[in-house]
């Protein structure tokens, strides 16, 4: 059986989308809803060390694999990898509506992949990201929640996942995510859809 490569598109801002496979819904992740995160710090683009389980009000995580660095070449047939395209794209949409989710209610927004800090630092500067990235260089976030990973060219990666988090304890989360650039309005509407007074007064158990 012959397998035919294609190549990655070149441009990290302008995808198009119909040439990427969507990703599927591939594990079952109800284990995430109600999770509540114990201690796990990670490093962060802005030089300060982030201990997740005690993050207070609403915070929203939106995990990627990987993004692209301009002049250095994705991984080989990364295109062709359902979920894994998308991650620069991604971090703009939500840097974007940075504004309209602190309306919303929310405190804090992180972006977490497993590269480590400086590589992602990159990425925060060159795209002004106005919030932090997190680095799960060691896998301890994944592990401890149980997330999907693939693996590529040596790299442990986490499939696309957003999180969204009332103090330490998961309330919502996305997966599959397609194409990226939507996950933020998905956020917005399903925050949009509850009172953030009620999100810190009432119980979570909501869907």
């Amino acid at each position: 059986k012959m397998i035919i490569r294609t190549m990655n598109q070149k441009d990290f801002f302008n995808v198009d989308w119909s040439k990427i496979p969507e990703p599927s819904l591939d594990v079952n992740l109800n284990h995430l809803n109600n999770f509540r995160i114990t201690h796990i710090e990670l490093n962060s683009t802005d030089n300060k060390i982030v201990n997740i389980s005690r993050l207070k009000e609403i915070s929203v995580i939106y995990v990627y694999p990987m993004s692209g660095v301009p002049g250095k070449a994705l991984p080989e047939g990364w295109d062709e990898i359902p979920g894994a395209r998308g991650c620069t794209p991604q971090s703009c949409s939500f840097r974007d509506n940075f504004s309209k989710l602190k309306e919303l209610g929310v405190k804090n927004i992180f972006g977490l992949s497993t590269q480590n800090t400086e590589y992602q630092k990159e990425l925060a500067d060159r795209l002004h990201l106005p919030y932090t990235i997190l680095s799960d260089e060691k896998l301890e976030f994944a592990k401890k929640l149980k997330l999907p990973l693939f693996k590529v060219e040596g790299m442990d990666l986490i499939k696309r996942i957003t999180l969204i988090l009332k103090n330490n304890e998961i309330i919502k989360y996305f997966y599959p995510i397609f194409p990226p650039t939507k996950n933020v309005e998905d956020v917005i509407r399903y925050l949009d859809k509850k009172n953030p007074q009620k999100f810190l007064s009432e119980g979570s158990n909501f869907v």
